[in-house]
């Protein structure tokens, strides 16, 4: 493929693929739970699942019911797992299969498409270390990662020729995919269809008939769909589908699909992504494969299309923006002809810029699980089953980095079966929702995130008017992390029981009232009151 030596060069070797997988590791060997912004809330209900039946009480908070809907992964994988490493291992090891599962997805679909890995693959590596994956998108981020191997799997059957064995196989697996994350699965659809399109083009069909026959190629993909009819008909299911064709935040999501915590690196490497696309067009020595650049086309107008909300879950589209990339830049090649050292400086182009996304997604991490360290030593201040309320502080304006503290309450339920006001709580959406009626709005996300202001458009409170509508009898204690600066009366009646800095823990004095504070110095005005709407919107992981 590249110049005229058929030899497997050193980044086309299974050694190098090996190597590539097991450095996408490295940045979540040091960090006890990984620092993913939801997924410390997604712990939680964790051990709500595994251990209401032995533990009665829990009800008077949550209630959890197994249903089936398209975003079980991990919840169904942490209830074996959990008996023989502990759920907070389970599931650091099961985030820990993630990257490297993308990583080797990407390989081995260039591998299949252009047979060897070309040198501007190794660009498309750091994304495994995404955007959405940061935000604690578990299930989902599992669902990619395993789809791209399918993928794989799927253009290798064709390749050889079986194809009865193919529908055989996805069959089953496209059912268990769409139980890991619905994303996933359709993904996995969109990839296959294009593919099996060039296929059939390239067999001597006509683009129509091409069409047809990759429908019919991809029947055995289909059979979740009659699960996600079951799924969406139940009369539990709520949530809203909004936020068409946004482009301001669609070309923000493209931006951001590196963001972690430098905004300079993490900007300067998108740049670095899409120069390689653009050198596509434009270097006569890379030329894109037929087959992914259709696929990266479909994945693109799925982008286009696809609303910021859907059934209730945000950022939709925001998830497929780095795979979409990601699948564009293993579409490319160089061009037959290209000498050997031009290709071999590509890669060690791309082998370095995949080594400093890692180092610098390890100093991130260790970074911020320094952070968690001193949040578990509060957790650890608690009593087992206090009503815990917490309020974390946020700007309205959004940070590049985020403290991703916003679920650590989840870990306090996690580890102690203290009550949290993190969880998120939408029929249908999750198997648990918050039922704990004298807690207010206080009982489930986003009542844990407090500002200085009121934010337009957003749900949140203000820290003052949390302190002020609380319903103290509900809680035992509050818990402030980072929260935003305030008048001390507001702490009327709260006790401090321990402080690390920005992290105050107060013990909920019953015998003292609250801040007596009119509504006038803590209610929004009139014109940023948010609209109500039937259900809150939540991210689903």
């Amino acid at each position: 493929m590249q110049g005229d030596d058929n030899r497997l060069h050193w980044w086309q070797t299974r050694w190098f693929v090996l190597l590539c997988t097991a450095l996408a590791v490295v940045p979540l060997l040091w960090p006890t739970i990984p620092p993913l912004v939801d997924l410390p809330g997604h712990m939680g209900r964790y051990r709500v699942q595994l251990a209401m039946a032995d533990n009665a009480w829990l009800a008077n908070w949550y209630d959890f019911r197994w249903s089936l809907i398209g975003n079980l992964g991990i919840d169904l994988l942490v209830i074996p797992l959990a008996k023989i490493f502990g759920l907070e291992l389970a599931v650091k090891l099961i985030v820990m299969s993630i990257p490297p599962l993308i990583v080797s997805g990407l390989l081995w679909i260039a591998r299949e498409v252009h047979g060897r890995i070309p040198a501007t693959a190794l660009f498309a590596l750091p994304l495994a270390y995404c955007y959405p994956f940061h935000f604690g998108f578990v299930n989902f981020a599992l669902s990619m990662g395993l789809a791209l191997n399918l993928f794989a799997l799927w253009l290798r059957l064709a390749r050889t020729g079986h194809l009865k064995l193919r529908a055989g196989i996805f069959l089953p697996i496209s059912c268990l995919l769409w139980l890991c994350h619905t994303f996933g699965w359709g993904v996995l659809g969109v990839l296959a269809f294009s593919a099996e399109m060039v296929r059939q083009h390239d067999t001597g069909h006509r683009w129509f008939n091409a069409w047809v026959r990759a429908g019919l190629g991809c029947v055995p993909l289909a059979i979740p769909m009659l699960l996600m009819i079951l799924w969406r008909s139940g009369d539990h299911v709520t949530g809203q589908t909004a936020d068409w064709f946004d482009w301001q935040a669609k070309i923000m999501w493209v931006t951001m699909v590196l963001r972690d915590r430098w905004a300079l690196l993490d900007i300067a490497s998108t740049a670095v992504l899409l120069l390689i696309l653009f050198k596509g067009f434009r270097d006569p020595a890379i030329e894109y494969s037929r087959n992914l650049g259709l696929s990266a086309l479909f994945l693109l107008t799925v982008f286009i299309l696809l609303p910021r909300i859907v059934f209730g879950s945000a950022y939709a589209d925001m998830r497929l923006a780095p795979f979409m990339v990601a699948i564009a830049v293993i579409a490319l090649r160089p061009r037959k002809g290209v000498s050997i050292r031009h290709a071999a400086t590509l890669a060690a182009l791309g082998m370095a810029f995949f080594l400093v996304r890692i180092v610098s997604t390890t100093a991130s991490f260790v970074i911020y699980s320094d952070s968690y360290d001193r949040a578990f030593a509060v957790i650890d201040q608690v009593p087992q089953r206090a009503r815990m309320v917490t309020f974390v502080g946020r700007n309205c304006r959004d940070d590049w980095a985020y403290s991703r503290l916003e679920h650590i309450p989840g870990i306090a339920l996690e580890r102690k079966m203290i009550f949290a006001n993190d969880q998120w709580s939408m029929a249908g959406a999750q198997t648990l929702t918050t039922h704990y009626p004298i807690a207010k709005r206080f009982a489930h996300d986003p009542s844990q995130i407090v500002t200085d202001r009121w934010c337009h458009g957003e749900w949140w409170w203000t820290i003052q008017a949390s302190l002020t509508r609380l319903p103290r009898d509900a809680f035992d204690y509050v818990w402030m992390i980072n929260p935003p600066v305030y008048d001390a009366k507001f702490n009327a009646g709260l006790v401090e029981a321990y402080r690390d800095g920005p992290m105050v823990l107060y013990r909920i004095d019953h015998s003292k009232p609250g801040p007596n504070v009119p509504d006038s110095e803590i209610l929004p005005p009139r014109r940023m009151r948010p609209v109500p709407r039937a259900t809150p919107t939540v991210r689903q992981p």
